[in-house]
């Protein structure tokens, strides 16, 4: 299928277009890539916008998936015919529904609420033919145009960015004032912060964020900021340290509230800030900047 996107089709190289999503591809929304080579074409995370528009302005060949979270695999069932790639790390989420929890790591009444919004707002199909693939493995779409991964892990185990000649695409380090996510159960926030340090050396002439920024040009403003983006983990780390001046548990700190404002509710909310406080906590002790004082609640030395 294909459809005309105008002016929402921005063609930043002869071969790379981006198709911004909804409202600059704020969430549920989001940037989708699509590189056009002589052999083939393939587009990475099609979005929630990508299935409402009806599919790309040309035929895909391959889908390519960043990592496997709702927002990124919206478009995934509207390409039957094409192949679905993704980092073997998070290839179990793209496969079915129940791989695709068991990277949130949601149980209960919240995955219950939280599947039926994927399925119904982000159109999840499974694609047990997605096939894995690992970092460095490039694409060669023909005609000199290649798509090489790069595997940027802590936002899920198999996060990756892509190098595609000029374009550098970021996925979800988005470099939005939110900062970092590192709030299910497949990530791992000392993978992020060491993910943040091997991006920022990447040179490009245009870097992507599937989220918001859109497109970024030039270097200079990439780093300023990928710098603050980076720096919001030592804020929250901070946030979390003052808090435990008195001591605490992991339930304080989720009521407490260190990744979402107090009105933001969904599904995920409290189950991302278990996640993320625990992480933190897990940094405190072993830093020895806290310490256990009795059984599930701890305190700053």
């Amino acid at each position: 299928m294909t459809t005309d996107w105008g002016p929402a089709e921005r063609r930043l190289t002869a071969s790379v277009s981006v198709l911004e999503g909804d409202a600059n591809g704020a969430y549920p929304s989001g940037n989708s890539v699509l590189v056009r080579g002589a052999g083939e074409t393939v587009i990475i995370d099609p979005s929630v916008t990508v299935v409402a528009r009806g599919g790309a302005p040309v035929a895909v060949d391959a889908v390519v998936n960043s990592h496997s979270h709702e927002d990124h695999m919206a478009g995934n069932g509207l390409f039957p015919d094409a192949r679905v790639h993704i980092h073997q790390a998070d290839l179990v989420g793209a496969q079915s529904i129940d791989g695709l929890m068991a990277v949130y790591g949601l149980t209960g009444t919240a995955r219950r609420e939280f599947e039926q919004v994927v399925i119904e707002e982000f159109h999840f199909q499974p694609r047990p033919d997605a096939e894995g693939f690992h970092d460095g493995h490039v694409f060669d779409l023909g005609g000199g145009v290649r798509v090489e991964a790069v595997h940027l892990p802590g936002h899920t185990r198999g996060h990756s960015g892509f190098r595609i000649g000029e374009v550098f695409f970021l996925s979800d380090i988005d470099l939005t004032g939110f900062g970092p996510y590192y709030g299910d159960a497949w990530s791992d926030l000392d993978d992020f912060e060491a993910s943040l340090v091997r991006v920022r050396k990447e040179q490009a002439a245009f870097y992507v964020t599937f989220h918001h920024k859109g497109v970024v040009e030039g270097r200079e403003q990439f780093v300023e900021l990928v710098d603050a983006f980076t720096a919001v983990i030592d804020r929250r780390h901070a946030a979390m340290l003052e808090f435990l001046g008195e001591p605490h548990s992991i339930d304080d700190m989720v009521e407490r509230r260190f990744i979402y404002r107090p009105h933001v509710e969904s599904p995920f909310v409290r189950s991302v800030e278990r996640r993320s406080a625990d992480l933190h906590v897990q940094r405190m002790l072993r830093r020895g900047e806290a310490v256990e004082v009795d059984s599930g609640r701890f305190r700053r030395v």
